[in-house]
């Protein structure tokens, strides 16, 4: 079977990346920008780092900032009629995942009308076009949107989110900037970092788990087990180093998938709007406690990429534990609450049901069933 790798056709890296906007677009001739971005980020002023760049290269742009924390199906319709009347031709997606998701979602569906229906999209739609062009400009070190081929719905009537897979949605243009991210407070740097570390834990012991990818994902888990609690008390050097971990961890989960901590998360969040970071983070050390004995040596370089000292001299039982102490210390550190009292008894059983259904679960190394998925759920009561 062969192994795909699907990522950006050009990325920029470091502080003051974003300079490179306007020249890209009037390399590739793109006339008018729908700069898509959330009401907090253009209230503090964060989307107008890039927009008084467009304005002073005259460079012609509709605002579009009706976005919400988790992306709705009535939120994508919107912004598609939206996106109509603006008679732009890219989308400079400004903010975290949600602003990322909502201008794949669009984008999408512009390009490609018979998929209106947002719901239409969930899984691996078979979409024939590329979506509208997008620049992906990250406000979080977290979710890697940026550089990823899915994008999360949440359909509110339903009470669930679904996952979209589809090569057709990943930004043509990826500038992570530490300097944009610099405004964000330490919880948000805390949930987005801890999604990040998920990203490259699952990604790394994911059932579709190869060697580019692990180059990947070990890489991801070093840079932000040394660079989180540092992007946490807001340091040049911990945002440089979250914005560069998340990003590499995005480059191996989008192209292998994830796991079944994904899957209970995107759930929690779905019934109780936990912010999906959070929940992420809460579940790491019981996934990876479920997980431990259908990983191989995984562990063992989890481990070591975690800082812990004397790994090879350390018995597997050893090594595994370790892993897991040293997420759960970070966690910890960075302020991630271990319970959710939001979670009823009498929600576990449909809990499980939506998690076992969720597109990230098919990825996890070990089956669940969902008996064990409402135990995961009951540890966090």
């Amino acid at each position: 079977m062969a192994n795909r790798i699907s990522l950006n056709g050009t990325s920029y890296h470091g502080a003051g990346a974003i300079q490179e906007i306007v020249p890209e677009m009037k390399a590739r001739g793109f006339k008018k920008a729908f700069v898509a971005s959330d009401p907090d980020l253009v209230k503090f002023g964060v989307t107008a780092k890039v927009t008084d760049l467009l304005d002073a290269a005259q460079v012609p742009f509709t605002l579009y900032s009706d976005i919400k924390p988790n992306p709705t199906i009535a939120n994508v319709q919107h912004g598609v009629e939206a996106f109509k009347a603006s008679g732009a031709d890219c989308i400079i997606a400004i903010g975290g995942g949600s602003s990322m998701d909502t201008s794949k979602a669009i984008g999408i569906i512009i390009t490609n009308p018979e998929f209106a229906d947002v719901r239409s999209l969930e899984g691996v739609a078979p979409t024939k076009n590329p979506c509208v062009p997008i620049i992906a400009v990250p406000t979080t070190a977290g979710t890697a949107a940026e550089v990823t081929i899915n994008y999360v719905i949440t359909d509110v009537e339903k009470e669930r989110k679904f996952v979209c897979v589809d090569t057709h949605d990943m930004p043509i243009i990826a500038v992570v900037d530490p300097e944009m991210m610099s405004s964000m407070p330490k919880g948000l740097t805390a949930c987005t970092g801890m999604d990040a570390l998920t990203h490259a834990i699952e990604g790394y012991t994911t059932k579709g788990a190869w060697e580019m990818t692990d180059m990947f994902h070990i890489e991801a888990i070093r840079l932000i087990a040394e660079n989180l609690r540092d992007a946490v008390a807001n340091t040049k050097k911990g945002r440089e180093g979250m914005a560069l971990g998340q990003y590499i961890a995005g480059m191996g989960f989008s192209n292998v998938g994830l796991g079944i901590d994904h899957s209970m998360a995107h759930t929690l969040s779905a019934h109780y709007d936990t912010p999906h970071g959070m929940a992420c983070a809460m579940f790491l050390p019981i996934t990876m406690e479920f997980n431990r004995d259908y990983t191989g040596t995984k562990y063992r370089e989890i481990a070591r990429a975690m800082g812990v000292k004397g790994v090879d001299e350390m018995t597997q039982e050893e090594y595994r534990d370790a892993a897991i102490a040293a997420v759960k210390q970070l966690s910890k550190d960075v302020g991630i609450p271990e319970k959710n009292d939001r979670i009823r008894e009498e929600d576990l059983d449909q809990l499980a049901t939506d998690a076992l259904n969720d597109a990230c679960y098919p990825g996890n190394p070990r089956e669940a069933t969902k008996e064990q998925v409402i135990e995961m759920f009951r540890q966090l009561m």
